[in-house]
């Protein structure tokens, strides 16, 4: 790690927004407490945020309702929805750089990579989704008796959204994109470890024509301003990204108030199988970058690598050597692959699971350490040996972390893929097209990539099987989750029986 100031590869820039947004305004808690949002880099405070609570939410929520019910949002032809919301797009690329820096500073995410990914993708999400607002459409009904029949599809109401700190911005219009297009209104809690980009789109959300109370965001913690979301009588749905821990909660929460919908995506121990038949350079390529990218914060990270015994040997001497040569340093420097961890307490997570696998007899073959004197930095670690039901190879640990484990044919492959309570996500490394669709039909995940990883796009529904969750983001499947069907049914003619 070199000692170089972030300040030499780009401008830090200034923490603008740090208080509630609710109807329109930033506001103060009504507590007027608030807390602090630290720097992964150097765990130094960045700046002092409103700590929204329960009186924060209520109001937030009623500034939402009154939007949904009296406001002109839901009631916009699709295309004026749209239009806004093209426009919000224009504004978020016109700031690109301050908000990738804030992500940065905020997340210890890749300065490079926000830039040239997370921030551009924001804007597509929102362009994405402007464009099937006005293409909201339920269906004629072909009744088997005298009656015409059809459908509406209808906004759902307020919707609460609580998203994570691993992808401030990517999570933040994954959920609120669609959301919007549907004609709802929104809640919306970051990670009170990521507020300062989401306090940002709020502000930017308002200067591209967002009517008052239709986009608030409430910064604070899961356990009380989080709580206070999935308990309020007056949301008609929740969406939560989180653990799977925390996702039990939630589904608690709703069904013990109004009964509101619930969509969650929780935590996943996502496997890639690497066939004999698999190019040994991408395929390490693709593990490595699988469990690494992003410091291995990400929920379908491929942290499970099972390597075919043909090409097991080859396979580790290469990423070995490739994890050697993996640069972790300051985010905002273009040459680092990978920043801080998020925080203290996940930084010594990771250490944590990196220990219990020394114990339980895994083999380290690379890194396993912190390092710097400063900042939440971890080496890439490799472990080898791994059984299925060492706390390495079965809990999402969250970290640059993997386990590598080798199968024999490809039915103990599959077998070994679905060994999890997680369905999120799998890799399939393999030439053979009939290995590559035999694998992916048979195991239980929501997303399933061949011979690449990471295949996200705004067409494709992305979410989980089993303990990973539930309903779909991305896609149509992500708009029609924000809308009700309601049936019309009319009489043809007078009917003795109607």
């Amino acid at each position: 790690m070199g000692s170089q100031s972030s300040e030499s590869f780009v401008k830090i820039p200034e923490i603008k927004f740090t208080k509630l947004f609710i109807n329109g305004d930033f506001v103060d808690s009504v507590s007027g407490k608030t807390f602090e949002t630290i720097d992964p880099r150097t765990g130094e405070v960045i700046a002092r945020i409103a700590e929204g609570d329960k009186e924060d939410i209520d109001l937030a929520v009623k500034a939402a309702r009154h939007a949904f019910d009296h406001g002109p949002w839901p009631r916009f032809p699709g295309s004026e929805r749209g239009r806004i919301m093209m426009k919000f797009a224009e504004i978020i690329e016109e700031h690109n750089e301050e908000i990738a820096a804030l992500d940065t500073l905020d997340a210890g995410k890749l300065f490079s990579w926000g830039k040239a990914v997370d921030i551009p993708a924001a804007s597509r999400s929102l362009r994405y989704y402007a464009g099937a607002a006005d293409k909201i459409h339920g269906e004629v009904l072909k009744m088997s008796r005298e009656l015409h029949g059809y459908t509406l599809r209808e906004p759902i109401g307020v919707v609460g959204h609580i998203i994570p700190w691993n992808f401030p911005t990517s999570m933040f219009f994954m959920k609120v994109s669609p959301a919007l297009a549907a004609g709802c209104t929104i809640v919306l809690k970051p990670a009170e470890q990521t507020p300062l980009s989401a306090l940002y789109y709020a502000h930017l959300a308002k200067k591209a024509g967002i009517p008052d109370g239709v986009l608030n965001v409430i910064t604070g913690y899961g356990s009380t301003a989080g709580a206070a979301i999935t308990s309020h009588m007056d949301i008609d749905k929740v969406c939560f990204t989180g653990s799977t821990e925390v996702g039990r909660k939630v589904m608690q929460a709703a069904a013990t108030s109004n009964l509101k919908q619930v969509s969650l995506e929780l935590g996943g121990k996502s496997p890639m199988l690497i066939f004999n038949d698999a190019d040994i350079d991408t395929a390490t390529d693709l593990a490595l970058r699988g469990v690494l990218y992003n410091k291995g914060e990400v929920c379908v990270a491929s942290s499970r690598v099972y390597v075919q015994e043909g090409i097991y040997d080859e396979f580790v001497k290469k990423l070995v050597e490739k994890a050697e040569n993996w640069v972790v340093g300051d985010p905002f420097d273009p040459s680092s692959n990978q920043g801080p961890q998020i925080d203290k307490n996940q930084f010594e997570k990771i250490l944590s699971y990196i220990e219990h696998g020394k114990r339980e007899g895994a083999t380290l073959l690379a890194g396993g350490k912190p390092l710097g004197s400063k900042g939440y930095y971890i080496e890439p670690t490799i472990f080898a040996d791994v059984k299925e039901d060492m706390l390495v190879g079965k809990d999402e640990i969250f970290g640059p972390v993997m386990s590598l484990m080798k199968f024999k044919t490809m039915e103990d492959g599959i077998k070994s893929a679905n060994n999890t309570k997680y369905g999120l996500a799998a890799g399939i490394v393999t030439k053979d097209l009939n290995v590559a669709n035999t694998v992916s039909r048979s195991i239980r995940a929501g997303i399933i990539w061949i011979n690449c990883y990471f295949g996200f796009d705004n067409d494709c529904p992305y979410g989980g099987y089993k303990m990973s969750g539930f309903g779909r983001d991305l896609g149509m499947e992500a708009l029609n989750k924000y809308l009700q069907v309601k049936s019309v049914v009319t009489p043809i003619f007078n009917s003795p029986w109607l």
